[in-house]
């Protein structure tokens, strides 16, 4: 179980640094906007996000 969850956390640190390393002004413009979005919605975001992955992992499995 561990391995699958540092394989899990590799491959979301690959994700994520995609889009910096192959567009670094537009990730600069999109955390600029982040900066706008009040908390609520945030969170909203957030747990939508989560809802979703869980889903997704329980159709996958």
């Amino acid at each position: 179980m561990w391995h699958e969850l540092a394989v899990a956390f590799c491959l979301m640190l690959v994700i994520e640094g995609i889009v910096p390393f192959l567009a670094p002004q537009r990730w600069r413009a999109m955390i600029m906007l982040l900066d706008q979005i009040d908390d609520k919605s945030m969170r909203l975001i957030g747990l939508t996000s989560m809802l979703a992955g869980m889903i997704l992992l329980l159709i996958i499995n």
